[in-house]
């Protein structure tokens, strides 16, 4: 039994990275400020403590008792909100990161760290990316992952621990919250479910390479079972467009709302899709959940009893 930390466990995609370490029969404790996360989510089985990653100290006493390993997820997420206020998205993923490197390497635990692929790599790139172009970030959030693993990646080689990063797709799946601004399958489905046109930026010609949650969470236990040291995209390598998106929503719903038009935000891309070979091939990751299946799925989720 490992004694896992899992960084903003309290949120979409850390919940359930808690889930598949408590189904492999591991200690959690659940860290996570619940400035987004919900009490709701945390597994049950699983320990938690509230605190602020950027609070130093404070991560530090909730460490004190040990960790085999810390998957962090714990993040300002927000493309929006970072172009708006970059101080506290670099405090939240740069200070935040950097503490949590420094707890993790006090207690001899190697780091799994969740970056983006969509906001990292910009326009530019070929499609699909692989981990060896340089980033090009179009936004302060994807700067600030962008800084968050060179932290991760030098604690890993100053201090001999495997430290990995997950570069992810577009993560999609139930929990995730359809008020905000992030996450557009949750934001379409609660649009749909609640007879209300969903906006469609861009002409719906952006696309986006979505992957399903637990297969993100699957991704964590890969890494955390062949401790290598790397970088990696976590992704499907199929692009995929909100248009399309809303499509196969719609005929989950049975709805056929006419979407309202808007124009991109400062800070979101064109187009991104992953390509995770290299995360195959050395530590024996895939995706298993097809889009519209997964979709299908997460509508489901979001609907009523």
């Amino acid at each position: 039994m490992a004694r896992v930390i899992v960084t903003g466990g309290a949120g979409f995609i850390g919940s359930h990275v808690a889930d598949a370490f408590l189904a492999r029969g591991d200690h959690v404790l659940v860290v996570d400020d619940l400035s987004t996360g919900l009490m709701t989510n945390v597994p049950k089985g699983a320990a938690f403590e509230q605190l602020d990653i950027a609070d130093h100290a404070a991560l530090g006493r909730a460490l004190e008792s040990g960790a085999d390993l810390v998957c962090h997820l714990a993040a300002q997420a927000s493309v929006t909100v970072s172009v708006e206020d970059p101080l506290l998205d670099c405090t939240s993923n740069v200070i935040g990161t950097l503490n949590v490197c420094e707890a993790a390497r006090r207690r001899g635990a190697p780091v799994v760290f969740a970056s983006t692929g969509g906001a990292l790599y910009g326009d530019d790139a070929p499609r699909p990316t692989p981990e060896t172009f340089a980033a090009q970030p179009l936004s302060p959030y994807g700067a600030s992952k962008l800084a968050g693993e060179a932290y991760v990646a030098t604690w890993g080689r100053l201090y001999a621990q495997p430290n990995v990063v997950l570069r992810l797709g577009n993560v999609y799946g139930p929990r995730q919250n359809p008020h905000g601004e992030a996450g557009v399958v949750a934001i379409f489905s609660g649009r749909l479910l609640n007879g209300e046109q969903p906006y469609l930026r861009g002409g719906g010609k952006p696309s986006r390479d979505y992957v399903y949650v637990t297969d993100v969470a699957d991704a964590f236990i890969a890494a955390a079972e062949r401790a290598r040291a790397g970088t990696y995209n976590v992704g499907t390598g199929r692009e995929t467009s909100t248009a399309r998106l809303l499509e196969i929503l719609q005929e989950a719903a049975g709805t056929a709302i006419e979407p309202l038009q808007v124009e991109l935000q400062a800070g979101e891309l064109q187009a991104s899709t992953l390509d995770a070979s290299a995360i195959e091939r050395e530590l024996g990751w895939r995706p298993k959940v097809e889009l519209e299946a997964g979709l299908r799925r997460t509508f489901a989720w979001y609907r009523p009893e």
